[in-house]
């Protein structure tokens, strides 16, 4: 767990701005990874204190940046001004020698306060971990801190305190976070990012939602990284649920990349049966989520062990178009070869075949006829053979109904195209639901 401390020095400066001390914030990294960075910059060194007076916040001359001015004795005033003078040159020895004189004297809220100030400039300085954290709990424990700065006194706390392996401090400093912003959204992220950090995904993901709750209820959105991290954690855990969330982030956020990690994690954690691969690899091409060489080639493998040259031969001509395939490849060139070689006699046979297929008392001939027909994009008329073989005997209406939906989506026929997928029943009621929601993102 890093903490941004150039960052923090920046926020914590003696008479300076007394912002919000804030924790770097995870970066998303598409749904299944999240990380912190850490920025490398210099912090500005802590100016004089001011006279004795009592405490204030007058304007700083820069818009929204108030100043800080502490209530410090003639002798507290006296003390400090060695330990800060050093601290201006990075005189980090100096600051040492002075910064005893500066604790005895310091007997008020404000003049303890500065003096953690000091001490966690020495700690950053030198890179002391521990300096550190003694002045992070010195913070806290002056009575000067602002309220608006202790969430974020609180969180490094618990960071340094994991780090150390404290967990109980680190509990400690997490539960004072989580009283004193109930209600704010930010705070309860930090929280689940440290339940994340220490592996209580289910916990983690319990404050994520109540933060989902508050910004709803705010009117406000929730971030596409809000959702990926949640969607990660439930992910590495194998939680059931992870479906939903995924489901919850392509409605939000429906581009390609959410479409592609939202149904790779249903194929893995949505108990999908193995006849349903070849009708989630067409779903994932209607939602432009083939992005990898494995992506076509799985689909292009699928088709052409369901005997579906001209589907083959489609696959292979868009990946070539969008790059992510080489026509030079070798599994790609034999394919596609023998794709291409099998289209002419194919296509010539399909009038024949239709003419069988609507005549024959069982619903096969017309299903399997309208996978070709689908495969070619001829949808219409995959959608009349797939409704065909819904009147006819011996056919799965589901495995039908999902085809059915999808010839007619593709086809642009959106509501006899949801209500094919509504009469989806069992094992492919999931994949129905995601093509539904696909629909209502089309605007």
């Amino acid at each position: 767990m890093k903490i941004n401390w150039p960052a923090l020095a920046a926020m914590l400066v003696v008479g300076g701005s007394a912002a919000l001390l804030q924790s770097e914030p995870a970066q998303g990294q598409g749904a299944l990874e999240s990380l912190r960075s850490r920025q490398k910059q210099k912090a500005p060194p802590p100016p004089q204190p001011q006279p004795a007076q009592p405490a204030q916040t007058t304007p700083t001359g820069q818009p929204g940046v108030p100043v800080r001015e502490y209530n410090l004795s003639r002798a507290e005033r006296t003390a400090l001004t060695p330990a800060i003078q050093a601290a201006e040159r990075s005189d980090w020895p100096a600051v040492e020698a002075a910064l005893p004189a500066a604790v005895a004297a310091a007997q008020g809220a404000d003049a303890k306060y500065v003096v953690a100030q000091v001490r966690l400039r020495i700690g950053i300085g030198t890179n002391n971990v521990p300096v550190q954290t003694q002045a992070i709990d010195e913070l806290i424990a002056s009575g000067g801190a602002q309220p608006i700065e202790l969430p974020g006194l609180y969180e490094t706390q618990a960071q340094l305190a994991t780090t150390a392996g404290n967990h109980a401090k680190a509990e400690r400093a997490m539960n004072e976070l989580a009283r004193l912003s109930p209600n704010d959204p930010e705070a309860i992220v930090r929280i689940a990012r440290y339940r994340a950090g220490r592996n209580d995904n289910a916990g983690a993901i319990q404050q994520w939602q109540r933060a989902f709750q508050l910004r709803q209820a705010a009117g406000q959105p929730i971030s596409e990284d809000w959702r990926k991290q949640v969607l990660a954690l439930a992910y590495r855990a194998r939680m059931p649920q992870a479906v939903g969330y995924a489901r919850e982030l392509v409605q939000a956020y429906p581009n390609p990349t959410n479409w592609r990690d939202a149904l790779l994690i249903y194929r893995e954690l949505g108990n999908v049966p193995a006849g349903i691969t070849l009708d989630l690899r067409r779903f994932m091409r209607a939602a432009q989520a083939l992005t990898s060489e494995r992506d076509y080639n799985e689909l292009a493998e699928g088709a052409n062990r369901a005997g579906l040259p001209g589907e083959v031969k489609a696959v292979i001509d868009e990946g070539i178009s969008r790059g992510t395939l080489q026509a030079s490849s070798p599994w790609v060139r034999d394919l596609s070869r023998l794709a291409g070689g099998r289209i002419p006699e194919d296509r010539a046979s399909l009038p024949g075949l239709r003419t069988q297929a609507l005549a024959a008392g069982a619903g096969e001939p017309a299903r399997q006829l309208g996978d070709v027909y689908y495969g070619y994009g001829q949808y219409a008329d995959a959608a009349a053979l797939y409704r065909a073989a819904l009147q006819k005997s011996g056919e799965d209406a589901n495995l039908v109904n999902t085809r059915l939906g999808a010839a007619l989506a593709l086809a642009g026929q959106r509501a006899e195209a949801e209500a094919a997928f509504r009469a989806v029943t069992g094992p492919r009621a999931e994949l129905a639901q995601f093509w539904l929601l696909w629909l209502s993102t089309r605007g």
